[in-house]
């Protein structure tokens, strides 16, 4: 994506399609055509693997801006998203492990995401002391009046900022050699993690409702065992009383 930010404003290279404002500075604006018309889709994405920690990270972006859209459209629930602050740069994704929540990222994984973002910005990538913004992939806004590629935010308050002081090559050839560059479909793949959510949610109501019946079952069980044991008891005592024994014949 490629914009200029003024007074809160973008401004639209001239060289990309002409030029509008009005959008806030929280948005990102992509390319157009010198047409006009939207730049189409290309799904090829790159995953890298960050292996700081004993269990390995995903992270992925689009070859450049035309991905952008897909990416934003079949993110996952997992999914981080990173960008540099009031500059252009890549849209970048961490995929949290399953439950992990946002506020838990590990530093040094962190650090690998913005490092990664930093490398490619070309604004950003020259520059020291850069600001990296990220956010949950869930809150991405994205509406019907926006251009291919831009976004806004739905809670301002989820939004984390992070400084970045300098590139570190070392990092960054550390990602570089665990870079795969592939073409998936990412709609199936978010209609696949779906299904399976779905289907994992199922199993979880069924082993609930297997434990809730045998609850029900071990308390009827208990029941009947007391009836059982205070008739046991009535019986005996009905039968004492039967032989006929009385404390004044011993007299």
């Amino acid at each position: 994506c490629s914009f200029l930010p003024f007074a809160g404003m973008f401004l639209r290279l001239p060289g990309a399609g002409g030029r509008s404002r009005g959008s806030p500075s929280t948005s990102w604006s992509p390319c157009v055509t010198t047409a006009g018309a939207c730049c189409a889709a290309v799904e090829m994405v790159y995953y890298f693997t960050s292996n700081v920690e004993s269990s390995p990270y995903t992270i992925y972006m689009g070859k450049d801006k035309y991905e952008n859209e897909d990416l934003i459209k079949y993110g996952w629930p997992e999914d981080v998203w990173f960008h540099v602050d009031k500059l252009s740069s890549a849209h970048v994704y961490l995929r949290l492990h399953k439950g992990q929540v946002f506020d838990s990222i590990p530093k040094e994984v962190l650090i690998d995401c913005v490092q990664l973002v930093k490398a490619n910005s070309i604004q950003g990538s020259k520059m020291n002391n850069i600001n990296v913004v990220y956010t949950p992939w869930s809150n991405l806004k994205k509406t019907g009046d926006m251009d291919v590629g831009q976004i806004g935010f739905h809670r301002q308050k989820e939004v984390k900022i992070i400084a970045v002081e300098k590139k570190i090559n070392e990092i960054l050839n550390r990602l570089e050699k665990t870079k795969d560059e592939r073409f998936p479909d990412l709609a199936a793949e978010k209609e696949s993690r779906d299904r399976d959510e779905q289907n994992e949610r199922k199993a979880q109501v069924q082993e609930m409702k297997r434990k809730e019946k045998e609850e029900i079952k071990r308390r009827k069980e208990m029941d009947d065992l007391r009836c059982y044991s205070t008739l046991m008891k009535s019986e005996k005592m009905s039968s004492n009383q039967d032989c006929g024994y009385d404390s004044d014949d011993f007299m």
